[in-house]
């Protein structure tokens, strides 16, 4: 698509009308070199192919889906999306299934399925049902010959709301725009398959230690509210912007998890990327700053509950296109979420008072889209519950940022670390349950400038370890953590070949790394462990402002070993063009199963 100093084009009508020339511009001006985005459609692509290229993101199957009869689908949305930019989203009405033969669900698994031809840049997209955002998702990006895709989520956490008996509204945002060069209109249907229970298979949904392995009884929409002209979720535009909504929950919630949204876009789309504002001041550039640390915050009330240290997602048309084609980057088609335990801080939101989260985002350039839902289970017992706040401990956001350049090159180094400890006690028909929740994040940024600007070099980690512990002390009712690690790469490098001519080079190397563990008092103790790479080298040649030639090749090694399944997945391809493709089902006892160093970055 277009240069880093424009807005992305998903989201802005500038964005559209621009051309490439900016991204020539900027080379000539000698601007350190950033990711780009370009939708290109190549001269030498024919229309011989057959059958439409089916784009996919690498991910495990769905467990534990009953096969002993098939699932109840329910068609709730058939729209093409063409001209959508800035209009309303579009709209149904859902129901559950009343053609079901049986009533009682034990998954929800929601099927998006879409299909494109012509040319047309990537566009963010999500679905809401009654405000709740249920999926966050970027489109494909098409090409002559046709593309199809499907994206299949575990929608089952939301089963109180799916299975309401009374129609609500399904809300979709795609913001689209055809022209003469920009053909491509999205093709897309919305359907929900909801499983049987098996006779003799006890469900997360009849966990006896309600609350902890279930899920949640009422869950309520943090997010913007109908009628707009845009996606439902809020828009942060810089550091200092706070987006808050208002809710009042029940009286008798004995727990409370929220499930946090976020995607960043135009100037913070490669937010990993970005340079210290010394070093862009100091050469004159009009280039996105404030450097490449980016932290989610969310309050409540005004004080801190919690941080996200997003994973980096690249978009389908990000860096090099052609590395996303077919196989498409970690994330890319089913964005991931982040939980917030709130439990501790139930004790002031049980007073039956409107209270207020707000979402801001450190060192935040336009835009990040942040919405979340608020997962509540409810005491059937009692009318009211009581808590309070036993402790809240949130060290102050520690950075380290270094700076070592003369003119356009130069070394950078950030530094980050977080830590935030909260726990309080629940008075309820379950007994008097403490709920201790720990976080703690830790960052490092090394990022090299060369070649006069024309060459940047990424190289990032991310981690982050979430604790629950729920009980009195000698009694234990839940025990989870999960812990993290997002190890990013990137290459980039760009050559002037004259004559109007260029070459860039992308080089990335991306990894969404997690080991799980779950205990709850009445059900087996659950692990897992996730390591998700991906590789991929790309050239792209510009000529007068058009992509006239390209390749690019991604791998992508997918490994999953849990107490539900194991899936493993070796897949790699080449121009649009399948090579290599492993799966293997099977568990296998000496997979490894560690990180290796887990030590979090802490600023010397």
């Amino acid at each position: 698509m277009a240069s880093f100093l424009s807005p992305l084009f998903c989201f802005t009508l500038f964005f559209l009308l621009r051309s490439l020339t900016a991204f020539a511009n900027l080379q000539k001006t000698r601007s350190p070199f950033r990711p780009s985005r370009f939708s290109p459609l190549f001269a030498s692509e024919t229309l011989n192919v057959s059958s439409p290229t089916v784009y996919f993101e690498v991910a495990k199957p769905i467990s534990h889906l009953p096969a002993t009869q098939p699932p109840c689908s329910h068609h709730v949305l058939r729209h093409d999306f063409g001209y959508t930019y800035g209009k309303p989203p579009v709209l149904a009405n859902y129901t559950p299934p009343s053609h079901c033969p049986f009533r009682d669900f034990s998954k929800i698994v929601l099927e998006f399925r879409a299909t494109c031809q012509g040319r047309q840049f990537d566009r963010i997209f999500g679905i809401w049902v009654n405000g709740i955002e249920i999926l966050r998702s970027c489109t494909a990006e098409p090409r002559a010959t046709g593309i199809i895709w499907s994206v299949e989520k575990d929608v089952t956490r939301y089963h109180s709301l799916l299975v309401k008996d009374e129609t609500q509204i399904l809300a979709v945002y795609m913001g689209n725009l055809v022209d003469k060069t920009y053909t491509g209109v999205y093709h897309v249907d919305v359907i929900f398959h909801f499983y049987p229970v098996e006779e003799g298979v006890r469900t997360n949904l009849q966990n006896p230690v309600s609350g902890y392995g279930s899920h949640a009884d009422l869950i309520l929409p943090i997010s913007r509210n109908l009628p707009l002209n845009d996606g439902l979720w809020f828009e942060v535009m810089n550091s200092t912007h706070i987006e808050h909504k208002e809710f009042e929950i029940p009286r008798n919630v004995y727990r409370a998890v929220l499930e946090v949204y976020v995607s960043f876009h135009e100037n913070d789309e490669f937010w990993y990327g970005n340079f210290p504002d010394d070093y862009i001041e100091a050469n004159n550039l009009s280039a996105p700053g404030n450097g490449p640390f980016r932290e989610v915050v969310i309050s409540l009330d005004g004080d801190i509950a919690g941080a996200v240290w997003p994973f980096p997602v690249v978009f389908t048309g990000g860096i090099n296109p052609l590395l996303w084609r077919p196989i498409t980057a970690i994330g890319s088609f089913d964005l991931p979420t982040y939980d917030i335990e709130i439990t501790p801080f139930l004790g002031s939101l049980l007073d039956g008072k409107p209270h207020k989260f707000g979402f801001s985002v450190t060192n935040a350039l336009n835009v990040w889209y942040i919405d979340a839902n608020l997962h509540l289970w409810l005491d059937s017992e009692r009318q009211r519950v009581e808590g309070e706040l036993l402790k809240l401990e949130i060290s102050s956001l520690a950075t380290i940022a270094l700076s070592d350049f003369k003119g356009l090159n130069g070394r950078f180094k950030t530094v980050a670390n977080r830590s935030l400890t909260s726990a309080g006690r629940i008075k309820s028909s379950h007994g008097d349950i403490t709920t201790t929740v720990i976080q703690e994040f830790g960052y490092v940024n090394n990022m090299v400038a060369g070649k006069d600007g024309n060459l940047q070099i990424v190289d990032q980690v991310i981690m982050a370890d979430d604790r629950v512990r729920a009980g009195e002390h000698p009694r234990k009712i839940f025990k989870a953590r999960s812990l993290k690690s997002f190890p990013f790469f990137l290459y980039s490098d760009y050559l002037d070949q004259g004559n109007g001519t260029s070459l860039s080079i992308s080089n990335v190397t991306m990894a969404f790394r997690e080991r799980r563990s779950e205990r709850a008092n009445g059900l087996k103790p659950f692990k897992s462990y996730l390591n998700n790479k991906q590789d991929g080298r790309g050239v792209m040649v510009v000529k007068d402002n058009l992509v006239v030639s390209g390749h690019g090749r991604t791998r992508q090694v997918y490994r999953y070993m849990g107490s539900d399944q194991c899936y493993f997945r070796n897949v790699s391809s080449s121009n649009y063009t399948i090579i290599y493709d492993k799966v293997e089902t099977l568990c296998k006892p000496r997979l490894e199963t560690r990180f290796g160093s887990l030590s979090l970055p802490f600023p010397a």
